[in-house]
């Protein structure tokens, strides 16, 4: 459809740029005034913990429903995306799931809150975002990518079902399904209604992301990837931009985390909440850089982090990406129960 739009001085890598610009300032922006975070949906506590899960529940249950609804209406296919790889990398999944899960609990935020923290002037945040990256990188193509071959070798075969789609039932019945399971928790947890309506205009953003790569501005000259809110590939393509900027241009991942920032940062201001914070003890800073590389190398593996496998990935109703987002889930409670007995270990030794 790209060329049917009239741009005459954008290509369709550019064209994304600026899609995951608006698509990364609005995330960054909602999830800021909403404090939307996987890490306090897992392990949080009291209303925290509640209101955080009321709010991701409706933002997977508005992206799955809206998500599905486009491609039954033949807007985007998820067909040879590698959401839907015919061979399940089951240990890379969950390994890098558990991984990711204990590396959120360690940083006290998944990578997209803490990009968005970031963006309100946390350097704690930031320094987890630089190390996420470099590691990310690392993995997908520097010195750790034999670990991520290695553990990608060991595969399920699904038999050409690797997506909830191709269950009996289909992908309406299973999009249904899912949506009024996340809503129905969603209702259970208490969270208001105007919080809920701003958790479903973030999950809107996953389906406006599909239809933006995987059909306006597809291009059959110079296609594009198809893809939506996703944050591992995306930090390590800014981290490769930044240092390589003249080699190879912007795409959708450099505008994505770069408009979340941007996003994040004009709702703090606005709201009087911008303030600089940085690490109060060493010990402190060795947790955060641990829980930054245990992110990075866990977000590759697994094949996403809690929005690009959770978020976006259920959306496509992936099996790959639900396991990622359990195994995610499995490593934030055992880190959760670790870092609590070693607390409780040292207050008994007082």
């Amino acid at each position: 459809m790209f060329e049917q739009l009239g741009f005459e001085n954008l290509s369709p890598t550019q064209a994304s740029m600026i899609l995951a610009l608006v698509l990364g300032a609005l995330f960054g922006a909602i999830a800021h005034h909403l404090k939307f975070c996987f890490r306090s949906a897992v392990v949080g506590a009291g209303n925290e913990g509640q209101n955080a899960r009321g709010l991701w529940f409706v933002a997977l249950g508005t992206a799955v429903l809206v998500t599905q609804l486009l491609t039954l209406t033949g807007y985007i296919a998820f067909t040879d995306h590698r959401l839907m790889d015919s061979d399940l990398p089951i240990l890379a999944i969950l390994t890098g799931g558990v991984m990711f899960g204990m590396g959120m609990v360690l940083t006290r935020g998944c990578i997209s809150r803490l990009t968005v923290l970031t963006g309100s002037g946390n350097l704690r945040a930031l320094t987890v975002l630089i190390v996420f990256a470099v590691l990310a990188h690392a993995t997908l193509k520097g010195v750790l990518a034999p670990l991520r071959i290695w553990l990608g070798s060991v595969t399920l075969p699904v038999n050409g079902v690797s997506s909830l789609a191709e269950l009996p039932g289909g992908a309406a019945v299973w999009a249904v399904l899912l949506a009024l399971i996340c809503f129905a928790f969603a209702a259970r947890s208490g969270v208001s209604w105007s919080k809920a309506i701003w958790a479903g205009f973030l999950g809107l953003l996953v389906p406006a992301g599909w239809l933006g790569t995987g059909f306006i501005l597809q291009d059959e000259f110079d296609p594009i990837v198809m893809q939506s809110l996703s944050f591992t590939a995306p930090a390590a393509d800014l981290l490769f931009w930044t240092v390589a900027s003249s080699a190879i241009p912007a795409g959708f991942g450099v505008g994505l985390i770069l408009g979340v920032v941007l996003g994040a940062a004009t709702s703090a201001l606005g709201k009087k909440e911008f303030n600089w914070q940085s690490f109060e003890t060493p010990k402190q800073t060795g947790r955060y850089f641990l829980g930054a590389a245990l992110m990075g190398v866990g977000g590759v593996l697994a094949g996403g982090c809690t929005v690009g496998a959770g978020l976006a990935g259920i959306a496509s109703l992936s099996i790959a990406a639900i396991i990622a987002l359990a195994s995610i889930a499995l490593g934030g409670w055992a880190m959760q129960a670790l870092l609590a007995e070693k607390q409780g270990a040292a207050v008994g030794v007082h």
